[in-house]
């Protein structure tokens, strides 16, 4: 019997799969392509003398493209600026974004001191998101329309009871690998079906399910921190997105979207791997320059300091016990004056952006 889409879906079939029907050779060769790709990425990550560089790029790259598939847009300025200025006031869009990261950050967290994800961390991530307590879904009412027709395209589960054992079957296909199971990343594609299914909260369903995927793929021990940003291929995909998620509920056609997640993971990977060459070279050019032209401010630490965010100030060297104050000043005076830095004033404080590192982690 066809599913209609007013009606709710509370009879979603548990995980897993029909592994035999899931596992075709397009599908096998696009996963093998994948898990090298995000081996290399794995790899290539240590070769940065400091991962928090990385980290902390990605990280609020992925924030601000998942929040934007929801329609919540910033600018980079806007990100960098509240992070680096106590006198800056950020909109509400901005806010949005930096709760993204935070909650990306607390679930990996998570991840390293429990070695597992289960339903509670799933939900202590929402409520950061979203800033609230309500949990799983209790109450129906929950449809998911067009947004230009506003025709309803799917109502998921309402029943509180199924809603619970879906996401407990969910926690254990995330958690227990059983003899028989495919690859980690065919398990991710169909894990994040299966949670934009539930749609478990009544807010934040979108972005906490793209956050449990990054999170996934450190469980499994592909990454070791939160550096796929997944989000940016599916905001240039985003129609597809969606359709190939509605082919799975209504028609029961697997391979279409698990493609397109292993093709995501792939490109995104490759894409990370660039970038992780680049700001390599970046900071190599770096070095040379100052140890070049001002010798005397030189420090391994100091230039990676300079790395791990775009902006800096004179608080982070002191924190760091590079500089006092006055002398910390002088530091990135003298390296605005070669042209690596650019002073920013923001109410009452002056900030330094590392304009090259800027312009690279906007592409």
């Amino acid at each position: 019997m066809a599913l209609n889409p007013e009606t709710p879906n509370n009879e979603l079939p548990l995980l897993p799969p029909d592994w035999d029907a899931i596992e075709t050779k397009a599908i096998l060769r696009q996963e093998s392509k994948a898990s090298v790709a995000l081996a290399e990425l794995k790899g290539l990550a240590h070769t940065l003398p400091n991962q928090n560089i990385l980290i902390n790029a990605i990280v609020l790259k992925e924030a601000k493209a998942s929040s934007a598939i929801e329609n919540v847009i910033t600018t980079h300025d806007s990100l960098y600026q509240a992070l680096a200025a106590k006198s800056f006031k950020p909109d509400s869009a901005t806010k949005e974004v930096l709760r993204y990261r935070e909650a990306l950050f607390a679930g990996s967290e998570f991840i390293r001191n429990k070695g597992f994800l289960s339903t509670n961390g799933i939900i202590k991530i929402q409520n950061i998101l979203e800033e609230n307590t309500a949990g799983l879904r209790q109450l129906p009412g929950t449809t998911l329309k067009n947004n230009t027709t506003g025709k309803t395209i799917y109502t998921p589960p309402d029943d509180k009871n199924a809603i619970s054992n879906l996401m407990t079957n969910l926690e254990q296909f995330l958690n227990i690998d059983e003899a028989g199971d495919v690859s980690p990343l065919i398990k991710l594609a169909v894990q994040h079906y299966q949670f934009e299914s539930i749609h478990p909260f009544y807010d934040g369903n979108g972005r906490t399910g793209r956050i449990v995927n990054v999170l996934y793929l450190m469980l499994k021990g592909l990454l070791d921190s939160p550096i796929l940003y997944l989000s940016g291929f599916i905001i240039q995909n985003k129609g597809e997105y969606y359709r190939l998620l509605r082919d799975v509920t209504y028609n029961a056609v697997w391979e279409p979207w698990i493609l397109y997640i292993l093709k995501g993971i792939e490109q995104t990977a490759r894409d990370t791997i660039n970038q992780v060459n680049s700001i390599n070279g970046l900071m190599l050019e770096t070095i040379e320059k100052v140890k070049a032209e001002k010798p005397l401010v030189y420090s391994k630490e100091f230039i990676e300091l300079l790395f791990e965010h775009p902006y800096s100030k004179i608080e982070h060297l002191e924190l760091r016990g590079i500089a006092k104050r006055k002398t910390a000043g002088k530091y990135l005076s003298e390296l605005a004056e070669i042209g690596i830095l650019a002073p920013q004033k923001i109410g009452k404080e002056v900030i330094y952006i590392n304009k090259a590192l800027y312009e690279l982690l906007k592409k």
